[in-house]
């Protein structure tokens, strides 16, 4: 994607989602894209609509939000009025994000964003949740040829075998799906994380993490799950509000989750058995065997004077039994490593 290999074995891929979170500032929005770039995010992402190309202007029931959100009250093409991000700056956030060496895509919401946003050449495009569900908009924007970001929240499995169906058939050059809950603010108990495993096991494609909770610990367990995206909204200043501000990470809060995602891949690291080079002093502290009593030349090895002890110069513990009962070759003194050339052969004693 845009040169970048996401997936299994390769860096968690951080996205900053802008949405609303510009307050309709164009200055507002390049201090995101360039506060993204300062907290370790990988790329930008826009979403591309107008209220008119995502709904129409009405208020009989439909088109008013109901409870159980935190935009109650209000009809769509009002709220979508306030949180779109004008078409005129996509192309100089873009530029800016290039020369930033940040990826910079869009969310499209109807045909005509796709259009629009071909002109500005993006890495992929992202489906978002609500529109999984709308085959005609995957093949539209999978028939560019590019890659496709498909964000899962609500969706049933059957759901999300059609829209990963359809963006193949489309002409997709790729496909990331990310696990969502599209609640606003979402809570972690219904995150159900292990879900990410799953459905990298069920598509054969890269997994991610949409994360709409209040704080890292659901992108910091997803990571550990597998996950090779994780997206979260990104705002200046969270007191000055707006749409999305109440599931938006400040840049500090952004920054303290990107450190915690790469501390997370670096401690999931690769399979691997024995020391690590950091450990390989530590070798020295391990067990052997020692004579741990002045021992003459001749004398029986007895478990009173050899013993399994630190640190590592002598034998392996584990042939303390075969070192037993037989004598010593010269004289040994106390602190001495056993080595075979100390050990003769079995006492008299030994049958």
């Amino acid at each position: 994607m845009g040169g970048r290999e996401i997936g299994p074995g390769h860096p968690v891929y951080v996205i900053a989602e802008l949405s609303a979170n510009h307050g309709h500032s164009y200055d507002r929005a390049v201090e995101l894209v360039r506060a993204a770039k300062e907290v370790g995010a990988d790329a930008v992402k826009l979403q591309t609509y107008t209220p008119d190309t995502i709904t129409i202007a009405a208020d009989t029931p439909p088109f008013r939000i109901g409870r159980g959100t935190i935009w109650e009250g209000r009809t769509l093409h009002d709220l979508y009025a306030e949180a779109y991000t004008p078409w005129e700056w996509q192309p100089k956030l873009k530029a800016l994000a290039d020369d930033l060496g940040l990826h910079l895509f869009s969310a499209p919401f109807d045909h005509t964003a796709v259009d629009f946003l071909e002109q500005l050449d993006p890495p992929a495009y992202k489906i978002a949740s609500f529109e999984l569900v709308d085959h005609a908009l995957i093949t539209k924007a999978a028939s560019t040829g590019r890659p496709l970001i498909l964000s899962t929240g609500m969706a049933s499995l059957t759901e999300i075998d059609a829209a990963v169906a359809a963006a193949r058939a489309g002409g997709a050059t790729g496909v990331i799906l990310l696990r969502c809950n599209s609640t606003y603010p979402a809570v972690p108990e219904e995150m159900d994380l292990r879900t990410i495993p799953h459905m990298a096991e069920t598509w054969g494609v890269p997994v991610g993490l949409s994360d709409h909770t209040l704080s890292d610990t659901a992108a910091i367990a997803a990571v550990t799950l597998g996950a090779c995206v994780i997206e979260k909204h990104l705002i200046v200043d969270r007191e000055e509000g707006g749409p999305d501000a109440a599931f938006s990470l400040e840049p500090a809060a952004f920054r303290a989750l990107v450190d915690r995602v790469r501390e997370t891949e670096a401690a999931i690291g690769r399979v691997r058995y024995g020391p690590s080079p950091s450990e390989l002093p530590s070798t020295a502290f391990r067990r052997s065997l020692f004579a741990v009593a002045d021992i003459a030349e001749g004398e029986v090895l007895t478990g009173t004077n050899v013993r399994s002890i630190r640190p590592s110069d002598g034998l392996a513990p584990s042939e303390l039994p075969a070192v037993l009962g037989r004598r010593a070759t010269r004289a040994i003194a106390r602190g001495t490593p056993l080595s075979w050339d100390l050990v003769g052969g079995p006492s008299a004693s030994a049958p």
